[in-house]
């Protein structure tokens, strides 16, 4: 099984074309004629991660975000993005990353999962993309859930999402009916949850100044970016294992997350 197989079906589930400007989805280092002898899905690309792939006999790591996210002018090991490529050069490892454009597609997409886990219903995209609307992608998901107290939501949030902490804005003392969610660094879909009638909007890296934000028209719940995305890595290892049986498909037991709280 060649990589270029693997490539195509999860560019066949969120195409390389719908990412942000911004980004660098897409195969990162390696070979699309090399074959596939494990995969190791994670969130992000750590030096522990790559050292786990390894020892698994993994040649290919799907990542949700990109190690590269700029032009590399040297490879001095230096800092670790440098040492990562360099490894993985010299044990042929491939580094694929699948990020904002799985971020923006409906059906597998990162928000949709979010939104399913939290049990929202009538989803539909959020903010979406021109020209793209009824192909259903676009930033964020938008949806309703059942009734619920405000405290009752950040408690029912806190559950399901697995998370140790919220910030959160002043609640406005009504009732929880109509929910906004964008995975990751969501601070910009503010203005299209408050135009769609959210009474909550969840993301992560607001800000202190950006709180106010919320100008008492929506509760604006940071529940942290690694939080927030958490479960795209048992996604995808879903996906993965589901559509290739002729290798092995391992998710990380490597937290990558390089927040720690002291609670």
């Amino acid at each position: 099984m060649q990589l270029q197989e693997v490539i195509d079906y999860l560019h066949g589930i969120a195409p390389n074309e719908y990412q942000e400007e911004y980004d660098n989805s897409g195969l990162l280092v390696g070979n699309v004629q090399s074959a596939v002898t494990g995969i190791m899905v994670s969130l992000d690309v750590t030096e522990a991660v790559l050292e786990e792939a390894i020892s698994l006999g993994c040649n290919t790591i799907v990542s949700h975000h990109p190690i590269i996210f700029s032009g590399l002018k040297r490879f001095t090991g230096s800092n670790y993005v440098q040492r990562i490529v360099q490894q993985a050069i010299k044990q042929d490892i491939n580094l694929f990353a699948i990020h904002t454009n799985l971020d923006n597609v409906y059906e597998h997409g990162v928000n949709t999962n979010i939104a399913q886990i939290l049990g929202l219903q009538d989803m539909e995209i959020l903010q979406p993309k021109p020209g793209l609307e009824a192909a259903k992608v676009g930033s964020g998901i938008i949806g309703h859930i059942k009734e619920m107290e405000e405290l009752e939501f950040l408690t029912h949030l806190k559950d399901k999402m697995a998370v140790n902490c919220i910030k959160y804005t002043a609640l406005r003392g009504q009732k929880v009916r109509k929910v906004a969610i964008c995975g990751g660094s969501g601070r910009f879909l503010l203005p299209a949850s408050i135009a769609k009638g959210a009474d909550i909007f969840i993301s992560s890296d607001f800000k202190y100044h950006e709180f106010f934000d919320a100008d008492g028209q929506i509760v604006i719940a940071d529940i942290g970016h690694f939080e927030s995305e958490q479960f795209t890595t048992q996604m995808l290892w879903t996906l993965l294992s589901g559509k290739f049986s002729k290798f092995a498909t391992h998710y990380t037991k490597t937290n990558t997350n390089p927040v720690s709280y002291f609670v």
